[in-house]
């Protein structure tokens, strides 16, 4: 496979920059340790002998040691179908993505009246109004907030959501937006499918939310918001041509089952340096200066792959491996949690650079280039 060139792009960096002013990530109350849910699991779909010792390799070596679901861990025998279990989607779904704005909001010292643009991600359910709808009336949003669903972009949708949103307030600093993510991993569960994909799956994926609280500035920095955190200096998409089967979700009668390549690892191996360092030659940059990465947390073997692509150090991925172990993957939602563990914990220094990174159906990038 030959990474091919990428001619229409900019050589410049964007004019007007924005910026994040709060990231918060939340998690359903119910919490249980891998080793009772790969138990849970195996007697879910009734997987016994060679097929439940696979599994328990599968779920040992995914790096992840608890997970927080939508519901007690008992109930997922209760859902007899898609109809039942995408209605538990939706009722979780908003309690969730409504703690996750009023957390946000609340640390961006900013009224839900103030908020202009409402961008909504997920990909494990469905529903029509989307959960902007939804959620809109009951945060005390206005009713001429401008809603934006994002559906399929999978995991790549929590950077991919910041670089839409950012696109939005670009030039207009008077603006406020809020980008929301939900993915209820859990009630995708497939009982009549034992494929490895399926046992990878259920091992590796847990259940979230998360938002993000941004505005638009001026080139000279000023704003109408006054709250601390990144600027979005540049943002870009790519999408791998024929790559369609890599990752996603096949539609069947019983809902949503998973389509997981084994090719995705080689992807990132392929294509990801030459991204990475494309991107930021348009914005004069190289990887060198990058202080701080926002990866997404794939798995173990495409954080690995993201390590050797980009030749990083063993402790430059460390807030993302350990949101792997201490969460899963949450699909869209799982960057933006280590965006919030990283401006937390880690403190960028100001004025340093950072990189958020995630991939996900199509197959695709998206990059977002942050300074602190």
């Amino acid at each position: 496979m030959v990474n091919q060139p990428i001619t229409a792009v900019r050589t410049e960096p964007q004019a007007a920059p924005t910026r994040i002013l709060a990231a918060r990530g939340v998690l359903p109350p119910y919490s249980y340790p891998q080793q009772q849910l790969t138990a849970a699991f195996a007697d879910f779909v009734g997987l016994h002998g060679p097929r439940r010792k696979l599994l328990e390799k599968v779920h040992g070596n995914a790096g992840v040691r608890t997970r927080h679901l939508a519901l007690p861990v008992e109930q997922y025998a209760e859902l007899a179908d898609f109809g039942t279990a995408n209605d538990a989607f939706i009722d979780a779904g908003c309690r969730l993505a409504g703690e996750a704005v009023r957390r946000a909001l609340a640390a961006a010292a900013v009224e839900p009246e103030q908020v202009d643009v409402l961008v909504v991600a997920c990909s494990t359910g469905l529903s029509v109004p989307s959960l902007d709808a939804r959620i809109l009336v009951s945060l005390g949003l206005r009713e001429d907030v401008v809603r934006i669903p994002l559906v399929g972009l999978g995991c790549a949708a929590g950077a991919g959501g910041v670089a839409r949103l950012s696109e939005f307030l670009r030039g207009r600093p008077d603006r406020v937006g809020l980008l929301v993510t939900v993915e209820l991993c859990s009630l995708t569960l497939q009982r009549g499918d034992t494929s490895t994909a399926n046992l990878i799956a259920s091992g590796l994926f847990g259940d979230g939310a998360a938002a993000v609280v941004m505005t638009g500035e001026l080139p000279d920095g000023r704003s109408g918001h006054g709250a601390p955190g990144p600027v979005v200096i540049d943002t870009r998409s790519r999408l791998y041509p024929h790559t369609e089967r890599a990752m996603g979700w096949d539609v069947s009668g019983s809902g949503l089952q998973i389509v997981l390549g084994a090719e995705i690892p080689e992807l990132v191996r392929t294509y990801l340096a030459d991204d990475v360092d494309g991107f930021l030659t348009a914005n004069g940059l190289s990887r060198d200066v990058i202080d701080w990465w926002v990866c997404h947390p794939g798995g173990p073997k495409v954080l690995e792959a993201v390590e050797e692509a980009l030749k990083l150090a063993d402790d430059e991925l460390a807030v993302t491996w350990e949101s792997l172990g201490r969460i899963g993957n949450i699909s869209s939602s799982s960057v933006l949690h280590v965006l919030d563990d990283t401006l937390a914990d880690r403190q960028p220094e100001p004025g340093s650079y950072g990189l958020m990174l995630a991939m996900g159906p199509g197959f695709a990038l998206e990059q977002v280039l942050l300074r602190a």
